[in-house]
């Protein structure tokens, strides 16, 4: 079983590196979900054209954008 090194590090197991595909130098993403810590490897263009038919419901300037994100 992995252990957490004094610099908060953690080796993961040779299986679930393969089971994922993660080589050395790939990145990865790190989700918590309640008391898990979730690991994916990341996909380069895995979520092109995810918006394609996703069409705005009215213009928005810049300015609403940032207003509406810090309220």
């Amino acid at each position: 079983m992995p252990k957490v090194s004094a610099k908060g590090q953690i080796t993961l197991p040779a299986s679930q590196r393969e089971a994922i595909g993660v080589k050395p130098g790939d990145e990865i993403e790190t989700y918590v979900l309640g008391d898990q810590i979730n690991i994916v490897k990341k996909v380069s263009g895995a979520a092109k054209g995810m918006l394609k038919n996703v069409e705005a419901k009215a213009p928005i300037s810049d300015e609403q954008s940032m207003e509406s994100a810090l309220s």
